[in-house]
C-alpha cells in the first residue's frame, strides 16, 4: 500500500519573551509527531482542547512553518518547496 502523507518528527515551537527581565519561554504546541496515512485510509485527529490539533493542521497546510521535521505528500517534500 502506498503512503500518501508521511510526517516525520514534526515540531512547532512558539518562543515567547516575557516580563521585565525578558524571560524566555517555549510553548511546544506540536512536539515530535510522526505518522503515515496510506491512500486507502481515512484519518481523524481527536484530542482535548489545546493539545495542538489546529497547529498541526496549520503546519500541514503551510499556513505556519514548522520548527523542524519533514512532511512528504505523495513522495514530495512539502517543506522544501516554495509558494
Amino acid at each position: 500500500m502506498d503512503t500518501i502523507l508521511d510526517m516525520q518528527g514534526l515540531k512547532k515551537y512558539f518562543f515567547i519573551d516575557r516580563g521585565y527581565f525578558r524571560e524566555k519561554l517555549t510553548n511546544k504546541a506540536v512536539d515530535d509527531v510522526s505518522l503515515g496515512i496510506r491512500t486507502d485510509e481515512f484519518f481523524g485527529l481527536v484530542g482535548e482542547s489545546g493539545c495542538g490539533k489546529s497547529t498541526l493542521a496549520n503546519v500541514l497546510l503551510r499556513l505556519i512553518e514548522p520548527t523542524s521535521g519533514r512532511i512528504l505528500f505523495d513522495g514530495d517534500d512539502l517543506l522544501s518547496t516554495t509558494g
